[in-house]
């Protein structure tokens, strides 16, 4: 494990660390907070990016020294933990153990769970696999049943959810390329095409700065985004009747995401999830309202 010390987008400083879970090493960066430095004593806020992210995602939810430690997690196959990822093994519950192999070699115990889009279907997947450890989850834009259908029927889900199944018939054709997709994708996102091609995910996305639109492009990782979709697509969303801690299920009310319908049913398989939608806002929440969203996190937050 190695440790280096760089700059964050606040006053804090990000530590930044390489831990080898099962299915590759992961780059994890950590904000130490000004409570309790003794790891197994305090109770981290975990960040999960999405299937087309990385830990810079949350770049906007990291302003002030906070009083808690933040850990942010490039998973395996994203951001800076591409290298060595075993993406022919990746499942959710794969990835669960991988997360938890980081927080116990950090020395974290228990731990609050904050995640966008795919990292919301994992939190919750931590919070089932692992309730006694988990004392908080909130998800931003969650990808969860929706998606799973997409996932095992694209191209019966280009009329009815056409947003994820379109750009997953094209991160497959990317996937296929090899690195050359990987390197179109990010070519592209140098260009104004990417502006429009990314409009959707935005409630406003006039609003949304051209360096916004360049990282979320640098961060398409077509066979990472494949493999999770491979894994969604069969996951038994009954396991999530073993959630026991607080839940806030957060989205935008322009999300193409994540309907309104997964919420539903997110409810009736969690009842005590308590579900927030955000005016004027698409799929990244945490981008176009991160005001907002940590004060709906600060609200919840279990010490």
């Amino acid at each position: 494990m190695s440790v280096q010390q760089e700059p964050a987008p606040t006053a804090a400083t990000l530590r930044r660390q390489i831990i080898p879970p099962e299915l590759g090493p992961c780059t994890v960066r950590v904000q130490q907070g000004t409570g309790d430095r003794r790891p197994e004593s305090s109770t981290p806020d975990v960040y999960l990016h999405g299937a087309a992210g990385s830990w810079t995602t949350f770049r906007a939810l990291l302003s002030g020294a906070p009083g808690h430690d933040r850990v942010l997690i490039d998973l395996p196959g994203w951001g800076e933990s591409t290298k060595g990822a075993l993406l022919e093994h990746f499942s959710i519950e794969a990835m669960g153990r991988a997360v938890t192999e980081v927080l116990n070699s950090l020395g974290y115990w228990r731990w609050n769970l904050v995640g966008h889009s795919m990292g919301g279907f994992l939190a919750l997947h931590l919070a089932a696999a692992w309730p006694e450890r988990t004392a908080s989850v909130a998800t931003i834009s969650a990808t969860t049943f929706g998606v799973s259908e997409a996932a095992r029927r694209p191209l019966r889900s280009l009329f009815g959810f056409p947003a994820f199944a379109g750009m997953l018939l094209v991160m497959r054709s990317m996937a296929a390329l090899g690195p050359a997709g990987s390197a179109l994708i990010r070519s592209i996102a140098t260009t104004p095409v990417m502006g429009p091609l990314m409009s959707p995910f935005f409630a406003d996305p006039a609003t949304i700065s051209a360096g916004v639109i360049r990282g979320l492009g640098d961060d398409a990782r077509p066979a990472s985004f494949s493999a999770a979709a491979r894994a969604a697509a069969h996951y038994d969303f009954g396991q999530w009747r073993s959630v026991l801690c607080p839940v806030l299920a957060i989205r935008g009310d322009s999300d193409v995401f994540t309907p309104p319908s997964d919420l539903v049913r997110l409810a009736e398989i969690v009842p005590h999830a308590e579900m927030v939608t955000i005016p004027r806002c698409g799929h990244f929440a945490n981008i176009e309202r991160p005001e907002q969203v940590q004060r709906l996190l600060d609200d919840m937050r279990c010490p």
